[in-house]
């Protein structure tokens, strides 16, 4: 063989190993990203950075464990008839506004308007302005735990919005809402005086649906 011959074996020698090296260290790296990924995957491996999932925020973040203003001394039931209730469909389940409000509509309440509103994980959110304090709880006794949050709003709207909830499966039966339209409503243990009641952003409703 001549040293041509020669030089140009040892090349191609040094040239396969160079290449079986930079194989190597490609698959190593595939190998440790993988087991990187599997043990994220299955909890093994925790990293800040890395979400393990999505989810999705509640008509308002700071009601989900409200239990709302107090009713104003001597507060009573309003007649169905002057309660207007917004209803929003706060869930991806169809037309679970549409349908709500036509029972609340049997009952008596006026139904404003029926859209699709903020994503809301718990039971029912009633929002309301100060001038509507009476008119939620008169519709709060009709859902079996709703919550109430005080939301900025005009004082002399009494309207009040509910946004059914992930957990909401329906109304009360009527013949179990027990309002005496003489007996003032109880406040609920752990209720804020209005007076030191702090408005929040009201959500906000998406496309008209229902």
């Amino acid at each position: 063989m001549s040293d041509q011959d020669r030089g140009r074996a040892l090349r191609r020698r040094h040239m396969h190993e160079r290449q079986a090296v930079i194989f190597g260290v490609l698959l190593a790296g595939l190998a440790v990203a993988g087991l990187g990924a599997a043990a994220v995957y299955t909890g093994s491996l925790d990293l800040p950075v890395i979400g393990r999932g999505f989810s999705t925020a509640p008509a308002s973040p700071t009601a989900a464990n409200a239990v709302g203003p107090c009713p104003p001394e001597g507060a009573l039931p309003v007649p169905y008839d002057q309660v207007t209730v917004n209803v929003y469909n706060a869930t991806t389940r169809v037309r679970l506004a549409a349908a709500t409000a036509e029972v609340l509509g049997e009952r008596g309440f006026h139904v404003g308007t029926t859209q699709n509103g903020s994503a809301y994980s718990g039971v029912a959110l009633i929002s309301f302005g100060p001038g509507g304090v009476a008119q939620a709880y008169t519709l709060a006794a009709q859902i079996e735990g709703a919550t109430l949050l005080l939301v900025n709003k005009d004082p002399a709207d009494p309207s009040v919005d509910l946004a059914l909830g992930s957990d909401y499966a329906e109304l009360k039966p009527a013949e179990t809402v027990l309002l005496d339209p003489a007996v003032p409503f109880t406040p609920p243990p752990g209720c804020t005086p209005l007076s030191e009641a702090t408005p929040v952003a009201q959500p906000t409703p998406t496309a008209p649906a229902g």
